[in-house]
C-alpha cells in the first residue's frame, strides 16, 4: 500500500465526496457515494478497491468507508484546490456560482500546487490592495457585462489615490 503522488480525476472526486459525506454524516456508504457522484455501484466498488490498495481508505464490502490519515490529507488537498479556484473565479473573474463550481471541479485535478497557491495569494492581494479591492473587482464585473469601464484610467487612479 503506497500513497500515490497524484490520483486520477475520478479517484480524487471519490476522495472529495467521501470526505464531505463523512464530515456531514460521520460515515460514508457506497450507495450514498454512488448517488452523489451519479455513478453505478460497480464503479464505486472498483474505485474503493483502488483507493484501498493505495492506502487512502479503509474498505471492506458492505461496511462503512473511512479515510486513512493519508486519504484525509489528499482529500483536503483536493478540497483546497477546488475552493481556491472557485474563489478566484467568483471574486476575481466575476463568474457566477454555478459556472465557478463546474470550472473548479474540472480544473482542480490538473492545476499544480504552485498555481493554486499563487491564485490564493492573488485573491488575497486583490482584496487588500488599495488599487484593487472591491472597486476593482466590481469594475471588472461591470466591464465583463458591458465591455466598457465606468471611468477613464486617469479618473480611476485619482479615485484610488484619494482613498
Amino acid at each position: 500500500m503506497t500513497t500515490p503522488k497524484r490520483l486520477s480525476a475520478s479517484l480524487e472526486d471519490y476522495l472529495e465526496t467521501i470526505f464531505h459525506i463523512i464530515a456531514e454524516k460521520q460515515v460514508a456508504r457506497a450507495k450514498e457515494i454512488a448517488s452523489t457522484l451519479k455513478v453505478s455501484r460497480s464503479s464505486v466498488t472498483e474505485a474503493f478497491r483502488s483507493l484501498s490498495q493505495k492506502g487512502l481508505i479503509n474498505y471492506a464490502p458492505y461496511e462503512v468507508i473511512t479515510l486513512t490519515p493519508a486519504g484525509q490529507e489528499m482529500a483536503k488537498d483536493v478540497i483546497l484546490r477546488h475552493r481556491a479556484l472557485k474563489d478566484f473565479f467568483i471574486k476575481v473573474l466575476a463568474v457566477g456560482e454555478q459556472v465557478a463550481e463546474e470550472g473548479a471541479c474540472k480544473i482542480e485535478h490538473a492545476a499544480p500546487k504552485e498555481i493554486i497557491d499563487r491564485l490564493t495569494q492573488f485573491v488575497s492581494f486583490i482584496e487588500q490592495c488599495p488599487r484593487g479591492g472591491s472597486d476593482l473587482i466590481s469594475g471588472f464585473s461591470k466591464y465583463c457585462q458591458t465591455g466598457k469601464t465606468e471611468k477613464k484610467c486617469k479618473e480611476c487612479i485619482a479615485h484610488c489615490l484619494e482613498k
